[in-house]
């Protein structure tokens, strides 16, 4: 570290720069960006300033800010001589996370990656790594729970991130198949007046699902698990009178399931199986004066070994950075009117 120069942004002109040298100059290309665009992303959210020198990059600015920066980037750079990709998001979740690179090595099982505090799900078409610590303890406890809650806003990932997990535990060979299932609430008696069959009827209601699926397997994979029932997505009522074994079971939006719906649901679960249930308490869509089996569930099962909850905020969303300012209007609202 080069301390030779002082910091101009500095109102004292004492706090000096902090330089950091990479050696592979194709790497740190990757690392700045197409026109430095990954520097822009840091030096917005850190408050620093970034100037590049030959193969040095030369941090301004507050000495906390600059200590942050240049553990991002050199996070980053070590992806980068891993063979892995930056993209805007991993560069979100490394500030998130505090710059600190876990990244395991190449052919670590996912136990291995645990031991080492790293965190990421492998499935046929990407790499999933959480970008928060709520997120990063939820994947950790999925692979480690038979029976997981993730509760939180819209954003946060929780079905996402259990879907992935689902998936690369069914290719893995650690279950026999992958079972998705919300509740219809929004369709209600309206249902019998949507055109075609029963599935054409509620395949708007599990269309996220399916979203989530195509991001982790080839297409052409996905419609032949369907078709052969190595993957089921239903709605929660097309569950009663099953068990389920050797199975990856996730309940999404279980916030409108009822408390007999989800007694039904949680005592499913059958040998080899593996459940998550995720909800967001602040958007029930049950009729009034009809409790949300979520928030039973909560105050019922907490106390079970075994049966892990994790909890996601507004600092958790992943998705546009004015979700995040939304739901925290919302939840001020809230908190003035309760």
């Amino acid at each position: 570290m080069d301390t030779s120069l002082l910091n101009p942004l500095h109102p004292a002109g004492t706090i000096p720069e902090i330089h950091l040298e990479f050696p592979d100059n194709r790497l740190l290309i990757d690392l700045c960006g197409e026109f430095d665009r990954n520097l822009t992303q840091i030096e917005t959210a850190l408050e620093v300033q970034i100037i590049r020198r030959g193969n040095q990059l030369a941090l301004l600015g507050a000495s906390d800010s600059q200590a942050r920066a240049a553990e991002v980037l050199n996070a980053l750079y070590a992806r980068l001589e891993q063979g892995r990709p930056v993209e805007p998001g991993d560069i979100d979740g490394q500030m998130r996370m505090g710059g600190a690179s876990d990244a395991p090595p190449a052919g670590a099982s996912q136990l291995e990656m645990f031991s080492r505090g790293a965190v990421e799900v492998r499935t046929p078409r990407k790499t999933v790594e959480p970008r928060t610590a709520a997120q990063k303890a939820y994947v950790a406890s999925l692979f480690k729970n038979e029976l997981a809650f993730g509760i939180g806003p819209a954003g946060t990932g929780k079905t996402y991130l259990a879907v992935a997990v689902g998936v690369s535990m069914f290719v893995g060979g650690h279950v026999d198949k992958i079972i998705l299932s919300r509740p219809a609430v929004e369709a209600g008696e309206r249902l019998g007046f949507l055109p075609g069959d029963m599935k054409e009827k509620v395949d708007p209601y599990m269309q996220p699902l399916y979203d989530a699926l195509n991001d982790f397997l080839p297409s052409r994979q996905v419609a032949k698990l369907l078709e052969d029932k190595k993957i089921e997505i239903a709605p929660l009522a097309f569950m009663r009178g099953r068990t389920l074994s050797n199975a990856f079971v996730v309940l999404d939006e279980a916030q409108n399931a009822t408390t007999m719906q989800m007694k039904m649901f949680l005592t499913r679960l059958g040998e080899g199986s593996r459940m998550v249930i995720t909800g967001d308490r602040t958007q029930i869509d049950l009729p009034r004066g009809v409790q949300s089996g979520l928030r039973e569930a909560e105050s019922l099962l907490g106390h079970i070994p075994k049966i892990s909850f994790n909890y996601f905020t507004a600092k958790d969303v992943v998705r546009h950075p004015l979700v995040a300012a939304i739901i925290e209007a919302y939840d001020a609202a809230d908190a003035q009117t309760g």
